[in-house]
């Protein structure tokens, strides 16, 4: 069993015991720590829950619902629904805040809390911390009878998340439908069975064949949408009867495209498309962290905007883009962040916005594709053991390729001519994530396995041992 405390949240394995695994007790505690820093903010008592279709969400609202009711808070619970629909609710309901149920891409036994704030953002660092102290407060006091909450649900919210999508101005329903795509879409049995069909009608889109749509979080495999996951919806496609294809992960804010005869677009140029897009209409500024493809630099550059890239974690690229004014932003596993819409990875308004584009592109989706530079990214890790100072490994590498540029605002990325290495340590584990990028595959393997190297050498030194 898992369990995982973070500022963001927490997330872990169902069952087990208290402190090992997600639950009852550990989901009760964390929704106490939460409500007492809503209360200690005076922002409201109103917060806004939503879940995924995992089979253990209903189980986690329930005991999220009671908690927040205890503590006197009130609760709008919008049921199964999206992770970016939940954000936007926030702020139309003028919330306090809000929970979303939802292990994104984690598999079936696992589920998490994600917090939101008043702005239908993810808690900052500083917040996070004060949750969790809260949740260790063992001297917390609930709500007397006459002060407890009040919970309501509300099941119009998709709804109201799409007809905003349509009324955005870039989004063009129809030049869409009289391109009259045949899309295929998988949307992993989870609620994007329920939001991108709607989306795709809303849109003007007729020919709309559906695999694992149906919300019952009985993933027909591993939901992370990644090339080997997406085989099944892969061969369809290439039979030839569709324009392109649409993946989404079980909470609907990771995005992926599969061109027309199959192949994949590729989760780092779902967000180098859209902001292309953006970009020809709306000049102006992009960031992606440090983990992302430099491709999105290269447009932004093109269209005479400044890129920049910020600390890997969705709340660190939201604070870049605001710090630069953004047109778009997001992160290189097809979450897409349209600050037009709101500040979260959507992949409701990455599908309206890219569907507009290739209506306008008025070609394949593979010559699309075409359109990009040709980047290779390669993900590694290493793992160390306990007894290694993983800041101090970083440090020596930094050390060693000195004379190359390096932006060390969470690992460090070592830049070469148009080839990068990220090296960054897990929160979680001593682990070392290690990801290169360059114009071919075996390039990025290899310049990603020389770091590895480096750092093997470093170990049997044993320059970085824990004293």
């Amino acid at each position: 069993m898992t369990l995982i405390k973070s500022i963001s949240g927490i997330r872990g394995t169902i069952g087990g015991k208290s402190g090992e695994g997600l639950t009852p007790i550990d989901i009760v505690k964390f929704t106490t720590g939460y409500a007492q820093w809503i209360k200690s903010r005076g922002e409201g008592r109103t917060v806004v829950i939503g879940r995924d279709a995992r089979p253990s969400g209903q189980l986690v609202s329930g005991i999220v619902t009671s908690t927040l009711i205890s503590m006197g808070l009130d609760v709008i619970d919008l049921g199964l629904s999206t992770t970016p629909t939940v954000e936007m609710a926030v702020t139309m309901e003028k919330a306090a805040g809000g929970i979303i149920i939802t292990a994104s891409h984690n598999p079936i036994q696992w589920n998490a809390l994600k917090m939101l704030n008043e702005k239908g953002e993810f808690v900052s660092e500083a917040d996070g911390k004060q949750i969790l102290e809260f949740a260790e407060n063992e001297s917390t006091e609930f709500s007397e009878i006459k002060k407890i909450g009040q919970y309501s649900t509300d099941d119009s919210y998709i709804k109201k998340h799409i007809q905003a999508i349509l009324k955005l101005p870039l989004v063009n329903k129809k030049l869409i439908e009289q391109r009259n795509f045949s899309i295929a879409i998988d949307c992993v049995n989870s609620t994007g069975g329920i939001a991108l069909p709607m989306l795709l009608e809303a849109l003007g889109v007729k020919n709309v064949t559906q695999y694992y749509c149906e919300p019952n979080g009985q993933f027909p495999h591993n939901p992370e949408p990644l090339p080997e996951n997406l085989t099944y919806i892969s061969r369809e496609i290439s039979k030839g009867k569709f324009d392109l294809g649409i993946v989404v992960d079980p909470d609907v804010d990771r995005l992926c495209f599969v061109c027309e005869d199959g192949s994949m677009f590729g989760e780092e140029y779902t967000l180098v498309a859209v902001a292309d897009y953006v970009l020809k209409n709306k000049p102006g500024n992009t960031v992606s962290n440090l983990s992302s493809t430099r491709a999105l630099k290269d447009v932004t550059e093109k269209a005479k905007g400044n890129y920049f890239a910020s600390a890997v974690g969705e709340v660190n690229v939201v604070t870049a883009m605001k710090e630069h004014n953004a047109v778009i932003g997001g992160e290189g596993n097809g979450g897409i962040i349209y600050p037009e819409l709101h500040y979260g990875r959507d992949a409701l308004v990455g599908i309206a916005l890219f569907l507009t584009h290739l209506a306008k592109f008025g070609k394949s989706i593979s010559m699309l594709r075409m359109q990009y530079p040709p980047y290779h990214i390669s993900k590694n890790k290493i793992e160390l053991t306990p007894d290694i100072d993983v800041d101090c490994v970083i440090e020596e590498i930094r050390k060693k390729y000195n004379k190359q540029p390096i932006n060390n605002i969470d690992g460090v990325k070592i830049e070469f001519d148009k080839e990068w290495v990220h090296l960054r340590k897990s929160n979680t584990e001593p682990i070392i994530r290690i990801y290169s990028e360059s114009e071919t595959q075996a390039t990025a393997d290899h310049l990603a396995n020389k770091i590895i190297t480096d750092i093997k050498e470093l170990l049997s030194r044993h320059a970085c041992l824990l004293r």
